[in-house]
């Protein structure tokens, strides 16, 4: 397929500096805002639900929801580098590579064309990652996930019981299928209403809840087995406990690189933490939104 290897890497606000003035009217079209419910449950959500969104950051809802509805696009050259830039942060390479091939499955795809994976969250879902890799407090949390994303064993023999290694891009996926429903069920309205943006909430809850997720990954020994159930609680923390998760972000981002945070094990059950914790192995299998599978 056509390369895009000579490419220039672009930072996330080029990005969505792009997104801002691109023509996307098909794709916000297609915008349904907000899942409200109805009857019983849209009343009680009205008396004792989270607040609605400011007039003001509706716009900007609206422009993130719209490209959660734009596919890949070859001939979108912003499209391109979008790719490029995630392949090259993570790999740490200098070079591109083919828009096609095998090594987007080593990124965690589960194909050749990257862009099969992205029909539940379109080009949020890449931009996500994006914002993941280039901004400098989260690019080692990115590196360190995408490592562990890697892990083998050296017994081949128990590998299936023992190999914590996952898909990276489709976990990556999937999480912001979470954070993006959080948005739609206004479960983010509050936290928005007080920073007054939109997509930057998004993007910390998205790097929170992939931090949330690994250290429960690494630390209890989580296999690709878990990944349904654990996606599952992980949605539930984000829709109920959102701010919480966004502290424990800025906790960690805000250590020194002494201090090491990332390597500690989260605190065990009961003992004064409020994070969520996963015990046992669960083969609950959840559906998840397009043609992303993890179990």
């Amino acid at each position: 397929g056509p390369s895009a290897a000579a490419a220039p890497p672009i930072s996330f606000n080029e990005a969505l500096q792009y997104f801002q003035t691109a023509d996307l009217g098909e794709c916000r079209r297609k915008v349904r805002a907000t899942a409200r419910g109805r009857g019983l449950a849209a009343l009680l959500r009205f008396l004792f639900g989270p607040p609605r969104l400011q007039p003001q950051l509706q716009g900007e809802r609206d422009l993130a929801l719209a490209m959660a509805h734009c596919a890949l696009d070859d001939n979108e050259r912003v499209h391109m580098r979008i790719l490029q830039t995630i392949y090259k942060k993570l790999t740490c390479s200098r070079l591109g590579c083919p828009r096609y091939g095998a090594h987007w499955e080593e990124l965690g795809f589960q194909g050749a064309d990257p862009g099969t994976d992205l029909r539940g969250t379109g080009m949020l879902g890449l931009m996500q990652m994006l914002f993941f890799v280039m901004d400098s407090q989260t690019l080692p949390l990115a590196r360190e996930i995408f490592k562990l994303s890697h892990h083998e064993t050296q017994a081949p023999a128990v590998t299936l019981l023992l190999s914590q290694n996952f898909p990276f891009s489709i976990m990556s996926v999937n999480i912001t299928r979470i954070v993006l429903q959080a948005l739609r069920e206004e479960r983010l309205s509050r936290e928005c209403n007080r920073r007054q943006q939109v997509i930057a909430v998004l993007n910390d809850l998205y790097a929170a809840a992939f931090l949330q997720l690994y250290r429960i990954w690494k630390w209890q020994h989580k296999t690709i087995g878990d990944s349904g159930f654990l996606l599952k609680e992980l949605e539930l923390s984000t829709k109920k406990k959102p701010k919480q998760l966004l502290k424990s972000l800025e906790a960690f981002v805000s250590q020194s690189p002494a201090a090491d945070p990332l390597w500690q094990p989260p605190p065990p059950s009961g003992a004064g933490s409020d994070e969520t914790d996963f015990t046992g192995v669960c083969d609950l299998q959840v559906e998840l939104e397009g043609d992303a599978w993890l179990v």
